[in-house]
């Protein structure tokens, strides 16, 4: 009989213990799950961030293309002061080709 008690003894430490190891690892599990969800809180936030973002940038480019457009209209760029500066190094070849 004190066999078969000190065998019910161990199945029941066992028991006890693997109850609590469950235990265990269902607090581990809810806390990776709960990390994982806010994880993909952050990336959709972050996401939708970066849309906002690219969004504001893609205006800011248009601002700045309408700007310098509306600057070719107004005065004289960079592109049309090389386009005199060449017009004016073709006369001048010219003139000194012709001098020589």
């Amino acid at each position: 009989m004190t066999n078969s008690n000190n065998r019910l003894d161990q199945i029941e430490a066992l028991l006890a213990e693997t109850a609590q190891l469950t235990r265990s690892n269902a607090l581990a599990i809810q806390a990776l799950t709960d990390d994982l969800v806010t994880f993909k809180l952050t990336v959709e936030q972050n996401i939708e961030n970066a849309r906002t973002e690219r969004e504001e940038l893609r205006q800011a480019t248009i601002g700045i293309a309408n700007l310098l457009a509306s600057l070719d209209e107004d005065r004289p760029t960079l592109r049309k002061l090389n386009t005199i500066e060449n017009k004016l190094d073709r006369l001048l070849q010219r003139e000194n080709g012709d001098r020589a």
